[in-house]
């Protein structure tokens, strides 16, 4: 599983591929769609969306001449629990740490106000 997780948040950290996954959120897109927003060469679109299927969180089928792009959710619902193993630890690791400095959480309503 690291592997791919290494593969996925290798994927999300180009903010172009980001972008694809947002527009993708919305549903299907051929390639030409994805490419159009952005000032960059089908061919270049094509890559980023090659490294999304390599990590995948997309997959790319064909209808008639067109290639269509879909999201895969699973991989990044992988990444999320990965991600929120760690922030139950710190946020634990936080509540530890206000307790021993004696007051509540910053945005807690019970916030210790005096200063």
């Amino acid at each position: 599983m690291t592997d791919e997780l290494s593969a996925v948040f290798s994927a999300l950290a180009d903010p172009t591929r980001r972008a694809i996954l947002a527009r993708l959120t919305e549903g299907p897109a051929t390639v030409g769609d994805l490419a159009e927003p952005f000032a960059l060469s089908l061919p270049t679109v094509s890559r980023h969306i090659a490294a999304l299927e390599k990590a995948g969180l997309v997959r790319k089928s064909r209808r008639g001449q067109e290639r269509v792009v879909e999201l895969e959710s699973a991989r990044l619902r992988d990444a999320e629990e990965w991600i929120a193993e760690y922030r139950r630890f710190f946020e634990s690791r936080f509540d530890a740490l206000a307790q021993q400095l004696g007051r509540s959480r910053p945005g807690d309503p019970k916030e210790n106000t005096d200063v």
